[in-house]
């Protein structure tokens, strides 16, 4: 995979302690933020084809046991 190089403002307080984590996780910065924007990027992948199944699913509908027949109206189902 090709890279490019980015220009990022960050508070310093927040470099410092991601370059902290960097360091203590045996990578760079750079690989640190790659891996984080990478799982972010699957994640929102991810939650995109569950929303296509469950739209897919919503226009077939869901089997209700009823084998086709028609559920009984309120006022059948409380008649006297």
């Amino acid at each position: 995979m090709s890279t490019q190089n980015v220009t990022l403002a960050l508070p310093k307080e927040l470099l410092k302690e991601a370059r902290l984590m960097a360091v203590e996780r045996g990578t760079s910065l750079s690989g640190l933020l790659a891996d984080y924007l990478m799982r972010a990027v699957r994640e929102d992948e991810r939650y995109g084809q569950a929303q296509k199944r469950i739209r897919q699913r919503l226009k077939r509908g869901f089997d209700l046991g009823t084998k086709g027949s028609r559920l009984p109206s309120r006022a059948e189902l409380h008649e006297r």
